[in-house]
């Protein structure tokens, strides 16, 4: 027979060096799945995929429409082709209840979107000369239409709308909204490099009238170039506070699963 374990055990000095790493030893992370159970959201899902397949759908339009490298040198294009990729992920990590993407990827998806909205309404809308990313055309008719407003009014608008209804709050950091300007940056000087390669006869050999070195020469471009780069990064700070202030989407409560004892039912 073995002895009975006694009531009161006595403490049991700590050694140095060795109680300390023995309990940390035995601590052990517990995962957030484990505490709290992930959530499938199918309608957002659905919501997702329907942007991605639009920008998707845009781009593949404007490729049919025009050549595929000048329309590939847009920022539209490239901004549009980033919202569509980040949409199917999201929208499948949605469906399948997995964590969601990054707080600084979906943050800097919205902001490229918005800014090619916001540069395309405010600067080139109203163009004498008519924009457009997949040739010169006196106006903008039937499918170049369509794909014109899809890809600068009805997607950014639809990423905003996730970004602010669907998608939790970061938090984002400050230090982000600089991040955020390296893919402009990047941009930047590819157009810029690109047009100075071509021939002069090449068209649309700068995509955008701002950025034409060959018509307002480098000085003169580089200073639109500094004014959009410090609009973009006005936003992107403009969305790092947002993100601070606006509240979450809800979700639906599930139902407390509580372990009934004696004590709690009233059970003697």
């Amino acid at each position: 027979m073995t002895a009975p374990i006694p009531a009161d055990i006595p403490d049991i000095p700590r050694i140095p060096g060795i109680a300390a790493s023995a309990a940390a030893a035995t601590v052990s992370v517990v995962p957030a799945d484990a505490v709290v159970p992930r959530v499938r959201r199918p309608l957002v899902a659905v919501y997702r995929l329907l942007v991605a397949l639009a920008a998707a759908a845009g781009v593949a339009l404007d490729l049919v429409l025009g050549s595929p490298s000048r329309v590939l040198s847009y920022f539209t294009i490239q901004s549009s082709i980033l919202v569509a990729v980040v949409f199917t992920f999201s929208a499948w990590r949605a469906w399948s209840a997995r964590r969601p993407l990054p707080p600084a990827v979906t943050a800097c998806t919205l902001l490229y979107a918005v800014g090619t909205a916001l540069v395309y309404h405010l600067l080139l809308a109203d163009n004498p000369s008519t924009f457009s990313m997949t040739g010169d055309i006196e106006t903008l008719t039937g499918w170049h239409a369509l794909t014109n407003q899809l890809l600068h009014s009805a997607i950014p608008v639809a990423v905003a709308l996730d970004w602010l209804l669907l998608t939790r709050p970061g938090p984002l950091r400050l230090h982000s909204a600089a991040a955020f300007l390296v893919l402009p940056v990047a941009y930047l000087a590819f157009t810029l490099t690109r047009g100075v390669l071509l021939p002069p006869s090449t068209p649309a050999r700068y995509p955008y009238p701002f950025l034409d070195v060959s018509q307002h020469g480098f000085v003169v471009v580089l200073g639109n170039a500094t004014v959009l780069g410090l609009a973009c990064y006005a936003l992107a700070v403009l969305l790092v506070a947002l993100d601070h202030v606006r509240p979450g989407p809800r979700r639906r409560r599930r139902p407390e699963n509580r372990i009934s004892s004696p004590a709690t039912s009233g059970l003697k």
